[in-house]
């Protein structure tokens, strides 16, 4: 009985941050019109982007989630928000932009979780190598002790993604709150009584890569229980 709330509690530190950004992002995606008296998303991301100076960055639809590619210096906006005018629309621009502003400041930080990010990629790529070399080892070397070693080898991939995440966490504060926020205030982009509202939005869009990388460990548990079979 203690196992299964241990294991119901673990469960819910992993999912619950999750379901957390995900309820916040959906809630203030209503109306759709909030802001259509001020522009859509895109254009209040290219209007920053211009008006702090920032260069050449270029903003562009994306049909994976909201994010700066710095090698590519382009703010992407997934296609539910690039042309809307909801509050959740605008504050992600504007939390993507501060990615933006980061990357034209050189920022340490910034630098900092450009490399690790990079270095999550590869082992990402290693740790799907893996899963699907697990069988073919236990089918044909028939090394138990190889195939744990595999699935170590996995489940620590998906760990390091998880720590590099929470490590480079105050990047994504400071986009959100250093950066997005006061640019917001300054510019009364915001209606008065969305600041509030905004501010959470803020903080869950700080969080995303977070909460994704420990719904990511629970897939890869699932992965790994079927590969035991």
């Amino acid at each position: 009985m203690a196992w299964l709330i241990v294991g119901v509690l673990a469960v819910a530190l992993v999912v619950g941050p999750s379901l957390w950004v995900q309820r916040v992002l959906q809630k203030y995606s209503r109306p759709l019109d909030r802001y259509a008296d001020r522009g859509t998303a895109a254009e209040l991301a290219a209007h920053l982007i211009t008006s702090l100076g920032l260069g050449d960055v270029r903003v562009e639809p994306t049909e994976t989630a909201d994010h700066y590619d710095p090698d590519a210096r382009a703010v992407r906006l997934a296609r539910k928000h690039f042309d809307a005018c909801s509050l959740t629309a605008i504050t992600i621009a504007a939390h993507e932009v501060g990615h933006a502003m980061q990357h034209a400041r050189g920022e340490r930080m910034f630098r900092l979780r450009q490399r690790l990010a990079r270095t999550v990629m590869q082992t990402q790529r290693l740790s799907g190598a893996l899963i699907f070399l697990m069988p073919v080892v236990a089918g044909v070397a028939r090394q138990p002790a190889l195939v744990s070693l595999l699935m170590f080898a996995v489940v620590g991939t998906a760990l390091l993604g998880t720590l590099v995440h929470l490590v480079t966490l105050p990047v994504e504060f400071d986009a959100s709150f250093g950066k997005a926020l006061p640019v917001l205030e300054r510019g009364r982009y915001l209606k008065s009584n969305d600041h509030v509202h905004a501010r959470r939005i803020l903080r869950a869009a700080a969080l995303t890569y977070v909460a994704g990388s420990l719904l990511g460990l629970v897939n890869f548990w699932r992965w790994l229980r079927l590969l035991k079979r």
